[in-house]
């Protein structure tokens, strides 16, 4: 396959002979024109030279026309012949009935019939008017006539005529010296396309190269130059940014890894440990019972786990489908809250609903209740014995909010753009101020999952933190569009 360096080179060195081509073509067309051009102002010429010697002749009184014999043509007097002679190419001087009273040399040449010819179009061609052509046996000729404005003249018209062979062949020498020259200019171009789109191509060899050597894996902290302002560099630039993306997903897939088989790796060394102790003979029934219990409390989490990633899974497939209905909040908020209350009591926290106001969204029940109980659970998780969890729904402007406040531990700033990666912790030591059975129970995807649930529904979730001060999650909903009352509907079906 042609490089894009030898396609640019062929269409140019293509349209360069076009344009060569084009252009000797219309030089030959000037060339011929321009040759045409000089001799119709010689022919010119000419007859202006031979009709002042004839009128110069008939104003100084010298005879014009003398006969030799008393049957013969009258003929130009000597005198005038031989001032006539010199003139030009081909010279006819005609008296009124059309005869020839003199025929320079070159006419003298000319067969009978040549010079019958060449005096009918003399006759023919308008005095004072344009050149003609005369087209004879062996040759064309470019004609004038100018008349004799002389009183009483014998004279009525002197013409002129000369060969226009000399015009005809002017375009010939260029055409030749132009089928030699135009190859020659393709050649030198098409060189010279070759070596300047080298040098153009070079930044691009540069860039190709420093691409590859990147996105091998290991080294996708290395970016391009872009100190050049034109094409390329916008190229770099955007390059750069694939290239930062790339090394964001390298990252977030490998952390993502690494994260995945550590909430694994735990629950299955429990899960071991209890299978073998349970299948120890020394152990006791009652000891092999527990053993069992918690291997089967180790499995549980394990499938949590794993439906959290299928979830996320199918959400970045974009196969997270939502069976929408309008949902009234209020009930379900009662609902979650009830279910924090026993939660709390169970770790010794108080949690509140002091606020909490009806509002209708359309949504999925089921994935909505997910979201509200996993900003629930996690407040709780995460907040000191004694502390306090406040719930509450309210409405602003055309959105459902739904708050969970809570004097917890808090979120340092650093930390409040990561809350939503998956499998992050704050200290990225796997373990928590709240304590290891709140590290036990996470795996860092809760609110990823909330999050997704909140944009899903064209929402968003949002936190406020201050560590050691407590958290502030938010989540905003659409309200859905009022239902039009039936009496208006009846009106408009009547109307």
């Amino acid at each position: 396959m042609a490089t894009v360096r030898a396609r640019l080179t062929t269409a140019y060195a293509f349209a360069l002979a076009a344009t060569l081509i084009a252009f000797s073509l219309v030089l030959l067309v000037a060339r011929r024109a321009s040759a045409y051009r000089e001799l119709a102002a010689r022919v010119e010429d000419q007859a202006s030279a031979a009709l002042r010697v004839v009128t110069s002749a008939e104003e100084e009184g010298a005879p014009v026309t003398v006969r030799t014999d008393s049957s013969a043509a009258p003929v130009v007097a000597p005198q005038l012949h031989k001032k006539l002679e010199g003139i030009g190419d081909y010279v006819l001087i005609l008296d009124a009935s059309g005869r020839a009273l003199y025929a320079s040399f070159l006419a003298r040449q000319l067969s009978l019939d040549e010079l019958a010819r060449l005096q009918q179009a003399a006759l023919q061609a308008r005095p004072d008017g344009p050149a003609r052509f005369v087209q004879l046996d062996s040759s064309r000729l470019l004609l004038v006539a100018r008349p004799d404005t002389v009183q009483q003249s014998q004279v009525t018209r002197v013409v002129t005529a000369v060969d226009t062979r000399s015009a005809d062949e002017a375009p010939g020498a260029l055409a030749v010296s132009m089928v030699g020259l135009v190859p020659l200019f393709v050649l030198l171009g098409a060189f010279g396309a070759w070596f300047i789109s080298a040098l153009a191509f070079r930044p691009v060899e540069l860039i190709i190269n420093e691409v590859e050597a990147i996105t091998d894996g290991r080294s996708l902290h290395r970016r391009l130059p872009t100190e050049a302002g034109d094409e390329l560099g916008r190229l770099s630039a955007t390059l750069n940014a694939m290239i930062a993306r790339l090394e964001t997903s390298f990252g977030a897939l490998r952390r993502f890894t690494a994260d995945a088989s550590h909430e694994l790796k735990t629950p299955l060394t429990v899960l071991r440990a209890d299978v073998e102790r349970a299948m120890n003979p020394r152990s006791t029934h009652t000891e092999q019972l527990v053993a069992l219990e918690e291997a089967l409390q180790e499995v549980a989490r394990m499938a949590d786990l794993v439906d959290s990633l299928l979830t996320l899974a199918r959400a970045d497939e974009g196969r997270f489908e939502l069976a929408t209905e309008p949902i009234h909040l209020e009930p379900l908020v009662r609902e979650v809250f009830e279910t924090a209350v026993i939660l709390g009591e169970d770790v010794g926290l108080a949690v509140s609903l002091p606020v909490i106001e009806d509002a209708v969204v359309m949504g999925d029940r089921t994935r909505l209740r997910q979201l509200f109980l996993n900003l629930v659970t996690n407040a709780i998780k995460y907040t000191p014995r004694g502390g306090k969890v406040e719930v509450s729904l309210g409405r602003r402007l055309d959105e459902a909010t739904f708050t969970v406040r809570d004097t917890g531990i808090g979120i340092a700033a650093a930390d409040l753009p990561h809350v939503f990666e998956r499998f992050w912790r704050a200290d990225r030591a796997r373990s928590r101020r709240a304590g290891d059975a709140a590290e036990r129970g996470s795996f860092g995807l809760g609110l990823s999952i909330s999050q997704y649930i909140a944009q899903a529904h064209r929402g968003s979730l949002t936190v406020q933190s201050r560590l050691g001060r407590g958290t502030v999650f938010t989540v905003a909903l659409p309200l859905a569009p009022d239902p039009a009352p039936e009496g208006e509907d009846e009106a408009v079906q009547l109307s």
